[in-house]
């Protein structure tokens, strides 16, 4: 299994980006998202579950992650974790993850964890505008999470921007590749794509003709 990371401030477009890889790949491939990952608040109020900080690395367990990660590349299935944007919970399920033959991780600090990013093959970093990831950001909360415009405010003066600015932008100096403009940049998909199409049929080649051993 190949691991890909995809890392970038929040609105820049990883999900966009990890799906149009996915979708250029004759392989099976899953996305997961870090933010399945968020750790469990159940047992604080809405109110209070509203102003913690989602942009901290703090906020996701990692632990919980690599584990799923490591059982993937064991070949073993793992279960389906979610999350609740709108009331700030965790939304896990049931349902079987099998191991894939890519994997991409994409999140805002998908980079944050050494022995994350050790089990990654390609990391992919999005730089794109502040300001275009905000509008992004805005248009995407309102849309589809139930946000005001004044809570996305709130919570970008307080939590977001100081994040990018304390963390997530200088997530670039561990990155293979950086991408501009966004995920919908078709010339870093087929580079991103044609990388990973060769080393799975290398990975391919290699299982069916094992070395033997020297006598």
């Amino acid at each position: 299994m190949i691991i890909v990371g995809i890392c970038g401030a929040s609105g820049c477009g990883k999900s966009t980006l990890a799906k149009r890889i996915k979708e250029s790949l004759s392989c099976t491939c899953t996305v997961i998202g870090q933010d399945c990952y968020y750790r469990c608040f159940e047992h604080l109020s809405f109110e209070e579950r509203c102003h913690l900080n989602y942009d901290d690395p703090a906020i996701f367990d990692f632990d919980e992650m690599i584990a799923d990660v490591k059982l993937l590349a064991e070949g073993k299935p793992i279960t389906t974790k979610g999350y609740d944007y709108a009331n700030h919970l965790r939304a896990d399920s049931d349902t079987l993850i099998e191991p894939p033959d890519v994997l991409i991780l994409e999140g805002i600090h998908m980079f944050y964890d050494k022995r994350l990013c050790d089990l990654m093959a390609l990391k992919v970093y999005l730089k794109v505008d502040t300001d275009i990831c905000l509008l992004r950001r805005v248009r995407r909360d309102m849309k589809s999470r139930g946000r005001s415009i004044d809570s996305i405010t709130e919570q970008y003066l307080a939590t977001v921007k100081p994040m990018y600015e304390k963390y997530i932008a200088k997530y670039i100096d561990d990155a293979d590749f950086a991408v501009m403009r966004g995920g919908k940049n078709k010339m870093a998909i087929d580079a991103i794509s044609a990388y990973l199409t060769t080393k799975i049929l290398a990975e391919r080649f290699e299982a069916s003709n094992p070395v033997p051993p020297e006598e």
